[in-house]
């Protein structure tokens, strides 16, 4: 097979998956009920807007900065004990010194303490 057929059966394909797929959906005869979200323990009719602690979004948000941060200090440690180039121990020296000074500032502006 040359390209272009190749391509026209590649492009024709999903198309007439799409076009099944629409078809057979404005068949189901849509329920108010079956359309709203099941969240288990919350009821889906009530009032979206509940009250959210924006500091417990905060400790949150910090808790996986530093989580992704420890991420990628593991992989390092095994190789302290081997030669690292002077590159790799600029990269560590400057991730670690981050992650220090952001820890440093979070608690120089009481970010990390729960209750105010």
């Amino acid at each position: 097979m040359n390209l272009v057929t190749m391509l026209i059966i590649f492009t024709m394909i999903p198309m007439l998956i799409i076009m099944v797929n629409m078809m057979l959906t404005k068949l189901i005869h849509k329920n108010r009920k079956k359309m709203t979200p099941f969240e288990c323990g919350f009821n889906p009719m009530s009032s979206s807007r509940l009250p959210f602690s924006i500091q417990f979004f905060l400790i949150t948000l910090m808790f996986l900065i530093f989580d992704i941060e420890i991420i990628l200090i593991i992989p390092i440690l095994p190789l302290i004990k081997y030669k690292m180039l002077m590159s790799t121990k600029l990269t560590f020296l400057i991730l670690l010194s981050i992650l220090i000074i952001s820890l440093w500032m979070e608690w120089m502006f009481s970010y990390l303490e729960w209750i105010n």
